[in-house]
C-alpha cells in the first residue's frame, strides 16, 4: 500500500525526469525526422481517460500521414502508416513524449495503457477497475501479448495488475518490456496495422 500510494509516484518523477534529460538528443533527432518525413504537427495528441476516468492529453510522436480520399475522409490506418512510422512504432520511440505525461502525473511508468475516451461507457463492472490506477507507458497486458491479445484478455491483465501492483511486479514488467521492444513482438494484431475498436461485451 505504501508503494502504491507514495513510492510509485516518486519513482515515476525521478525516472521520467532522468530519462527526459538523458534522451533529449533523441527527442531533437526524432522531432526533425518526423517533421521531414511526415510533416506537421510532429506530435499526435489525443484525450485519454486516466486514473478514475479523469481525462488528460496524451502525446506521441506522429507515425501516420494525413492522406485523405476524394471525399476528404482519412484513408485507412494501413494506407497512412509509412515504413518510417512502422519503425517508430516497432521500436516504441513514438511513445517517448509520454514521459512528460508521467512527469506531470497523468500517467505512470507502469499501468494499464490509456485507451480511447469512447470506451468508457462500454466497460463492464470488472473492466472499469483498470482505471483504479494511473495508466502506464507499459503494462501487464503489454508484456503478455500487447496488440495480439483479444480485448477480454487485455482487460483481464489490466485488472489483474491493479489488484497485484507492487514494486517487484513493476520491475518485472519494465524488464519484460525492454526484452519485448528488442524483439519487436506484439506490435500489431495479425493482418492489421492497429488494434480493432472495442465495441463492448458481445
Amino acid at each position: 500500500m505504501i508503494y502504491r500510494k507514495y513510492i510509485k509516484r516518486i519513482l515515476d518523477i525521478v525516472i521520467s525526469l532522468t530519462a527526459i534529460a538523458v534522451l533529449s538528443p533523441v527527442y531533437i533527432v526524432l522531432f526533425i525526422l518526423v517533421r521531414f518525413k511526415l510533416g506537421s504537427p510532429v506530435l499526435f495528441h489525443q484525450d485519454r481517460p486516466g486514473k478514475d476516468g479523469k481525462i488528460f492529453h496524451m502525446y506521441k510522436f506522429r507515425s501516420m500521414t494525413d492522406e485523405r480520399d476524394e471525399n476528404g475522409e482519412l484513408l485507412p490506418d494501413e494506407a497512412r502508416l509509412t515504413p518510417f512510422g512502422r519503425k517508430l512504432r516497432s521500436t516504441s520511440l513514438d511513445e517517448l513524449p509520454e514521459l512528460f505525461c508521467i512527469l506531470k502525473g497523468d500517467m505512470s511508468l507502469v499501468g494499464p495503457r490509456p485507451l480511447l475516451v469512447q470506451y468508457l461507457p462500454l466497460y463492464n463492472e470488472r473492466q472499469r477497475h483498470r482505471h483504479d490506477v494511473r495508466p502506464g507507458l507499459t503494462g501487464w497486458a503489454q508484456v503478455n501479448g500487447r496488440n495480439t491479445l483479444t480485448w477480454p484478455q487485455k482487460f483481464e491483465y489490466d485488472v489483474e495488475y491493479t489488484e497485484k501492483v507492487s514494486f517487484l511486479m513493476d520491475i518485472k514488467i519494465l524488464f519484460m518490456t525492454a526484452v519485448n521492444v528488442l524483439k519487436r513482438e506484439g506490435i500489431s494484431p495479425e493482418g492489421s496495422a492497429t488494434m480493432d475498436f472495442f465495441k463492448g461485451e458481445e
